[in-house]
């Protein structure tokens, strides 16, 4: 639908400057929201992480050591040991909504997000469950990340 001449107008409360092209923006939006992997749009950045109430906020920000930026749900975040620990707790990472992972590369981080994904959507299945692929290249690294998040 997207591709029509009649498209829905980007978020007012941008300066024109800044806003994304008519054409383009709604279809980012939903594409980068499906997958909480990838940074949302800078209009949309606001409206999640600095809300009055970080508690009510609907995703975490994870930083890695590169400090690129991860958005995760946070009823995912809530669902492994030690991140529920952190947003839950009287720690920093529980009044500001972001978690910092000093230690862990952004290719690392971004891929044991997408395993809380796969572990969420497959937790109560019953039916055969797909292998999660790793590259052995990477493995060590996910099994470092993996032992620090315990999941």
């Amino acid at each position: 639908f997207c591709s029509s001449a009649r498209t829905a107008p980007a978020p007012p409360h941008l300066p024109r400057s800044s806003r994304p092209a008519p054409t383009t923006w709604l279809s980012t939006l939903i594409q980068r929201t499906t997958l909480d992997t990838q940074l949302p749009p800078k209009y949309f950045q606001a409206n999640i992480m600095d809300d009055d109430n970080e508690e009510s906020s609907p995703y975490v920000k994870l930083i890695s050591a590169e400090n690129s930026e991860i958005f995760l749900s946070r009823r995912i975040a809530l669902q492994v040991e030690t991140l529920r620990v952190m947003l839950e707790g009287n720690f920093r990472e529980s009044e500001e909504g972001v978690i910092r992972f000093p230690d862990i590369s952004g290719s690392a981080l971004e891929k044991v997000v997408k395993y809380l994904h796969y572990k969420d959507r497959y937790s109560d299945t019953v039916a055969r469950i797909p292998e999660f692929a790793i590259d052995p290249e990477e493995a060590l690294e996910l099994l470092v990340a993996a032992s620090y998040l315990n999941c």
